[in-house]
């Protein structure tokens, strides 16, 4: 069985990221970001060149999946509902049903995710990569969650 791993930027470090890939056995890292670059000094090791030279030392692959990114409008929706609730975006916990909605009718009903589960390593894990710390706030729990019903991956969140 195919194994998947989220996991996000917020309030790790370059270090803590790596060990926790090793901890999963991650052998192969999908950025399912829109933009690949994070703002903030302390995030500057994910941004995409850093974050590609940091995996290819540690033997970990690496694939953008931009098409299972969500659009700049549905950012935009999330954002609005940040801004309603007074929540930062560094800070959300969960995200809006009306994102959730749209990234499910937008991304997941329109790719089919089993080549790309198909071509994902059988031994090692695959890790999804986003920027929120917490699978709740971000995407990739959606992502993964429909790789799991679909396609019948193991599923875990990791916290570096």
């Amino acid at each position: 069985m195919r194994r998947v791993a989220t996991i996000g930027v917020y309030e790790a470090d370059l270090e803590s990221f790596l060990a926790a890939l090793r901890d999963a056995d991650v052998s192969l890292l999908l950025d399912v970001r829109q933009r690949r670059g994070v703002r903030g000094r302390e995030y500057a090791w994910a941004n995409a060149q850093r974050l590609q030279a940091a995996l290819r030392e540690a033997g970990i692959g690496y694939e953008h999946r931009k098409e299972l990114a969500p659009t700049t409008a549905l950012r935009h929706l999330q954002y609005a509902e940040d801004d309603r609730l007074g929540v930062g975006k560094r800070s959300r916990r969960e995200l809006a049903p009306a994102y959730v909605e749209g990234y499910r009718h937008e991304i997941l009903d329109r790719v089919d995710l089993r080549p790309i589960v198909d071509s994902m390593p059988e031994n090692g894990t695959t890790a999804l990569l986003c920027v929120e710390r917490d699978p709740e706030a971000c995407h990739r729990s959606l992502l993964a969650e429909e790789m799991r019903s679909t396609c019948g991956v193991a599923v875990v969140h990791l916290f570096p």
